[in-house]
């Protein structure tokens, strides 16, 4: 299965199902132990992270057209998500089409290679050509809060998610180590890691609210906790899987912190905002895509960057 990957990225995606293991066998065993509490989410938390491991390293170990082909439907389904969240005017239905049409657009540029085309698609192609269709349509009232959602949902879930896509076509002997898909699972892996090492810190030690009207359970206890550990991680990491080298390491896990930890929270502040819990109910005990890729829509853009600057 793993014929298409570096060694040093198996290697790695053995090490991420041993732990899921080691997660089953404890949840069965609290599970027996104390039949009198309710495990249920805990229990469907683990389960969910079993099946989107399990297709992640399907799509990265495959092919690379499959790789590509798994993130843009990833990208696909969180702009739907998002679509079905954000209250959008009748008129500009016709307009999401033309705003799905991107998608593909957006991967096709991706998998050519086309840096120029790619990094300027979205942010000024579309957010000229969007605005103009609206206006063909002829309805002006609500005008500049819909083109304001829809470009910034357009931004947050196609643009930035497609840095984690463009991370698979740059050149594999800048990172013999892990490769292409080597810098997608570090970044994957450490942006996830982050969200559960800011609430273990949380939960051990978490006293001083950060931002309570955004996220009530956030503390600086762990999100300082999370962040260093985040960053540590990165530096033991990065030699395996990335062309990081020296301080560039930690940089990129405090980048990574940093950002996933805004990503979270910005939406959180969406979902308060429209008054709903979670963004969608597809993975039992995560919610929904979005719930799940929120700060990847921060550490994608800013970790792809941060790379292409110092190694590309």
């Amino acid at each position: 299965m793993f014929s298409t990957l570096r060694p040093n990225t198996a290697v790695f995606l053995g090490g991420i199902f041993a732990l899921l293991v080691i997660a089953s066998v404890i949840v069965t065993v609290l599970r027996r132990r104390y039949p009198e509490r309710d495990y249920t989410e805990l229990t469907a938390r683990v389960n969910s992270w079993w099946v989107m491991a399990s297709v992640f390293a399907a799509a990265m170990a495959l092919s690379p057209t499959l790789s590509l082909f798994f993130l843009g439907f990833v990208s696909f389904m969180a702009l739907k998500e998002y679509f079905s969240l954000v209250p959008t005017r009748r008129a500009d239905r016709r307009v999401l089409f033309w705003a799905y049409l991107a998608i593909p657009l957006q991967f096709y540029w991706v998998a050519i290679g086309w840096y120029g085309m790619f990094i300027i698609f979205i942010p000024v192609y579309l957010f000229l050509l969007l605005p103009m269709r609206m206006v063909l349509i002829g309805e002006t009232a609500g005008f500049l809060h819909a083109a304001g959602s829809l470009h910034w949902g357009l931004m947050l879930t196609v643009f930035n998610l497609s840095h984690m896509a463009y991370l698979l076509v740059l050149p594999q002997s800048v990172n013999p180590a892990g490769g292409g898909a080597g810098l997608v699972l570090f970044l994957m892996f450490l942006t996830q890691f982050n969200d559960v090492m800011q609430y273990v810190w949380g939960k051990l030690f978490g006293r001083h609210k950060i931002i309570p009207k955004v996220s009530p359970k956030k503390t600086w206890e762990g999100f300082l906790g999370g962040v260093a550990t985040t960053t540590a991680t990165a530096w033991l990491l990065a030699p395996l899987l990335t062309p990081l080298t020296g301080w560039e390491a930690p940089a990129a896990g405090l980048l990574i912190g940093l950002a996933g930890f805004i990503g979270d929270v910005n939406i959180s502040a969406l979902k308060r905002d429209l008054g709903v819990k979670d963004s969608g109910s597809l993975i039992p005990g995560h919610g929904g895509i979005l719930d799940r890729v929120d700060s990847l829509t921060f550490t994608a853009p800013l970790f792809f960057h941060f790379l292409y600057y110092l190694h590309y």
